[in-house]
């Protein structure tokens, strides 16, 4: 695979699936930004990567896709990756501990932010067209260090304080890996309904209030209320714009 000659990346020692390639970014690179770099010069041939940076206090990932989709439906990958993300996050957290989302991005352990998730497409892909690609990106605290005493800062919260293990960079992505595969496979073979399901388990709603989640991926509440998709996903809620990190 080539890459575009600014993205430093090497490969990893992670164990993922077949389908995922994967790469380590070095220095203060967001996974994001690389994934979506390598996505706009390689196109669908990006496809399967993943991509892991060394910064310091996040666990910070990226993977390219290849929709098969429209635009305006494809976007639902996003709520599909969040449910996998939080999978793979239940699976390795003390049990029981709640897990929810702040609609549509921000992953909430114990209820605090731990971290969230985002979504990049081609800018001029139209609605109705299939997008060459799609990045998922999700980024979570490891730990706050010496800039977030927890008792500072209540409305977050980190992996460490949390009590998962210290070394649960690796183990969670590929953990990651195989939710998102599963996931994307259930959604092939049994259409979206079942993720709908799953992602809804994780957000809170008004009780009593039927739900659903249409083709555009908005939450639809009752006959009349929507809380949209797209257009919150150009700024993710949980995003730091100032320290390019999950909001203490």
């Amino acid at each position: 695979m080539t890459t575009t000659p600014d993205l430093e990346i090497r490969s990893t020692a992670l164990a993922l699936p077949p389908a995922f390639t994967g790469r380590l970014v070095g220095g203060a690179c967001d996974a994001f930004t690389e994934a979506r770099s390598l996505a706009e010069h390689q196109g669908a041939d990006a496809a399967g990567t993943l991509v892991l940076t060394e910064r310091a206090g996040v666990l910070d990932l990226a993977v390219v896709l290849a929709p098969e989709e429209p635009l305006v439906s494809a976007r639902r990958a996003f709520l599909a990756a969040m449910t996998a993300l939080a999978d793979a996050v239940g699976a390795h957290g003390p049990p029981e501990m709640p897990l929810t989302f702040g609609w549509p991005d921000v992953l909430v352990f114990d209820g605090a932010r731990l971290g969230g998730g985002r979504l990049g497409w081609p800018a001029h892909c139209p609605e109705e067209s299939t997008p060459d690609w799609l990045v998922f990106s999700a980024m979570l605290l490891l730990s706050k260090g010496a800039t977030g005493d927890p008792g500072l800062t209540p409305g977050s919260t980190a992996l460490d304080e949390e009590g998962f293990p210290a070394d649960i960079r690796f183990p969670l992505v590929e953990s990651f890996a195989r939710n998102l595969i599963r996931t994307f496979s259930l959604w092939t073979e049994d259409g979206f309904d079942g993720i709908a399901a799953r992602y809804l388990a994780h957000l809170p709603t008004p009780p009593g209030v039927p739900v659903h989640i249409d083709r555009a991926g908005d939450v639809i509440l009752g006959q009349s209320e929507r809380w949209p998709l797209a257009r919150l996903l150009r700024e993710p809620a949980w995003l730091d714009p100032e320290t390019g990190t999950v909001r203490l």
